[in-house]
């Protein structure tokens, strides 16, 4: 077990807005991917008032060696759903919703008409909000990412994780060509949607290979890219290969963005929807510029 440097500490949550944030979340019997994937931004998120919506259950159908989310048989689908989410984008004030979900692969379309009945719901409730998705591979699920780009997010996410490499043993579930089709086929129905994904560091891979996730990651089309420490959950869960420096971290921004990427964010701490708000109003200058 590698001991955690510094820069990766953060302080435990206490403010009146992380407070507010988790008694709207409890009340409204909403899941978020702050809490259930332990995320260590959790305490600055919410003071802000800034959550991370986890839709279609908390059961994910498969079992990441990277991932605190519970596997098992999945919740059965609430239909009220979409409208509390977007309740709760409304109560909080969000201009920028992130909406996560966990995998659902014994739903004949991975849940991708549920992601879109929650697009619909916020538009209708907060027409002023932008949303960003986070959406599973949706493999073998035909139709599946046709039907959420139908709905028109401003921003479609889908992660690839890790290298090609260790699929086998961090995502066994997943395909990694899967992933990037995926993040092609987005930009090929609506060249307008923003596409981002994101990998963690600390697992075990290379600095080539990640590079070459990059230049893959180009090749789809996709805009924005997330890198961020792997950091374990729990003792079951693969253990972290090692801590990278943050000036490796900054490295490998300017890399991105030498490959063309219009938004890169790399640190430590980052994760898929931290600072997304923010990151999302650079990307739109990016593309105006």
């Amino acid at each position: 077990m590698h001991k955690k440097p510094d820069w990766i500490r953060v302080k435990a949550p206490q403010s009146q807005g992380y407070h507010e944030t988790h008694a709207l979340v409890r009340d409204l019997k909403l899941k978020t991917v702050c809490e259930e994937a332990a995320c260590p931004n959790i305490g600055e998120c919410w003071t802000k008032k800034h959550a991370t919506f986890m839709i279609l259950g908390s059961v994910c159908t498969r079992a990441c060696r990277f991932c605190n989310v519970a596997t098992g048989r999945p919740d059965l689908l609430d239909p009220h759903e979409p409208e509390r989410v977007a309740f709760a984008v409304k109560s909080m004030n969000l201009k920028h919703v992130v909406i996560t979900s966990v995998d659902r692969d014994d739903l004949d379309d991975g849940g991708a008409e549920h992601f879109a009945q929650v697009i619909g719901a916020i538009r209708k409730e907060t027409p002023g909000s932008t949303i960003e998705i986070l959406t599973p591979d949706f493999l073998r699920k035909n139709g599946a990412v046709e039907t959420v780009v139908a709905a028109k997010p401003d921003v479609y996410n889908h992660n690839l994780e890790t290298v090609p490499r260790l699929y086998a043993t961090v995502r066994p579930g997943a395909r990694y060509f899967q992933s990037l089709w995926l993040l092609s086929r987005v930009k090929e129905i609506d060249p307008t949607i923003f596409t981002k994904s994101g990998i963690m560091v600390g697992l075990g891979e290379d600095k080539g290979e990640i590079y070459q996730v990059m230049d893959d990651l180009r090749s789809a089309g996709v805009d924005f890219l997330t890198i961020g420490q792997y950091l374990q959950p729990t003792p079951k869960h693969h253990e972290v290969m090692r801590y990278v420096d943050p000036n490796e971290f900054e490295d490998y921004a300017k890399m991105a963005r030498g490959k063309g990427f219009s938004m890169v964010s790399s640190s430590p701490l980052t994760r898929s929807s931290y600072h997304a708000d923010a990151d999302f109003e650079e990307l739109k200058r990016a593309r105006i510029g």
